[in-house]
């Protein structure tokens, strides 16, 4: 099947990978920091501290950013395939009604009110609620009011 020349969808990239890779470039550089702290001293000092919390802090951030990363383009690919979808259901409704009076696969949509319909047998000022099964209208004051 040949490729359509529609647009490409937006899909996350450079910038978004630039951020997920600095993250990942700065948690290997605290890991390896902390790494020689370890190696060459015996005690734990307030370099370790800040070399554990930056290692810790930055290794999240970069996860955080790849989840985000991942969740943005597969949204993304979701959304284009929703609207390329969409054309083609509206594309088809179309050409249908076209054609509609030699095949009659399409029911059209009524212009006017049926005789079945029930807002014709309501009087004009009288509102049901859209909770209101019974078609009765609700006067209220009965305290079962829902918000």
């Amino acid at each position: 099947m040949a490729e359509s020349s529609r647009p490409q969808p937006y899909q996350p990239g450079a910038v978004s990978l630039f951020f997920v890779a600095k993250a990942g470039v700065f948690a290997a550089g605290f890991w390896g920091w902390l790494l020689v702290l370890v190696l060459r001293t015996d005690t734990a000092t307030g370099f370790h501290v800040l070399a554990a919390t930056g290692a810790i802090t930055t290794t999240l951030v970069g996860v955080v950013l790849g989840a985000r990363m991942a969740l943005q383009r597969n949204a993304a690919i979701r959304h284009a395939e929703t609207k390329k979808l969409l054309v083609d259901i509206s594309w088809n409704a179309f050409t249908a009604a076209g054609n509609a009076e030699s095949s009659g696969k399409v029911v059209p949509f009524p212009s006017s009110a049926g005789e079945d319909d029930r807002s014709a047998l309501r009087p004009s000022g009288d509102r049901v609620s859209v909770f209101d099964r019974s078609g009765v209208r609700d006067r209220g004051n009965n305290g079962d009011r829902r918000r």
